[in-house]
């Protein structure tokens, strides 16, 4: 199958790594393992079939408490889109998933290293984002 698309170009947009104090650090240190990961993906058209992709991972904490750290990245995608390319449903698809398993490999790696060089080195992602399954789930 050959893609209907092209990227053009992908950068990190914003990158933010919050603890505001030692007592956080310390805190968080033992309570990291019971962070989510959420990830958001937005996109905004362009001129001449270009499309900007933007992928926000979030790593926090979801409990209510005053301690915590904060992680997050926006990562940018520029994409052309071939011209036939013209249903809604396959530009969707284009977006969600084809263009997020691609990326996602870097976008990992570049997160990982925020959250390691913010004082967490042991912090793996153990599951591996199926972006297909998020896609199609949509419509269940």
């Amino acid at each position: 199958m050959t893609e209907k698309y092209k990227i053009l170009g992908q950068y990190i947009k914003d990158l933010s790594s919050e603890t505001p104090d030692i007592e956080t650090y310390i805190f968080v240190k033992d309570q990291i393992t019971k962070y989510h990961l959420n990830i958001d993906i937005t996109s905004k058209p362009l001129k001449n079939k270009l499309v900007e992709i933007n992928t926000t991972i979030k790593f926090e904490d979801k409990e209510p408490s005053e301690k915590k750290s904060y992680f997050e990245i926006v990562y940018a995608t520029i994409i052309r889109v071939d011209d036939e390319v013209k249903e809604k449903k396959e530009l969707e698809k284009i977006i969600l998933c084809d263009v997020q398993n691609k990326i996602y490999p870097d976008l990992e790696k570049t997160f990982l290293n925020l959250v390691h060089n913010s004082g967490h080195p042991g912090i793996k992602l153990e599951k591996k984002i199926d972006f297909e399954q998020l896609y199609n789930s949509r419509f269940n």
